[in-house]
């Protein structure tokens, strides 16, 4: 009975500390989600690309990319050219607006667009 009990708390904080993982909520109301875990079967032109998204009272603030293995040029053409189309975007709905992938990084604008189609999912039904 104790073993059995041993196993189901740390089956619980595990869960917790992945939810953690995955999104957290800062001391000004702001929710960062981060994909590394959420769409690690998202990949762009080498592998994945993960993303944080900041939202704050339904609005994306930002969207910040993490370590990928896409090229430097690629995920710093996506940033000037994409991300910051995201800024201010309302999310109320769950869902974000189509913007437009940044042509020479296609696969990492696709790629980057996905992972922040599920950070919103997981914003709205986890907030």
């Amino acid at each position: 009975m104790r073993k059995t009990m041993v196993v189901v708390l740390l089956a619980v904080a595990f869960v917790a500390a992945s939810a953690q993982d995955v999104m957290r909520k800062e001391k000004d109301g702001t929710y960062v989600v981060n994909t590394t875990t959420l769409a690690q079967d998202v990949e762009g032109y080498e592998g994945p690309t993960p993303v944080e998204v900041y939202i704050k009272k339904n609005k994306i603030v930002k969207v910040l990319p993490l370590k990928t293995v896409d090229g430097p040029k690629y995920v710093a053409k996506v940033k000037k050219g994409m991300l910051t189309q995201y800024e201010g975007m309302n999310v109320k709905k769950g869902t974000v607006e189509e913007v437009d992938a940044v042509t020479g990084a296609t696969f990492t604008s696709k790629a980057m667009q996905e992972n922040i189609r599920r950070a919103v999912a997981y914003y709205k039904k986890n907030k």
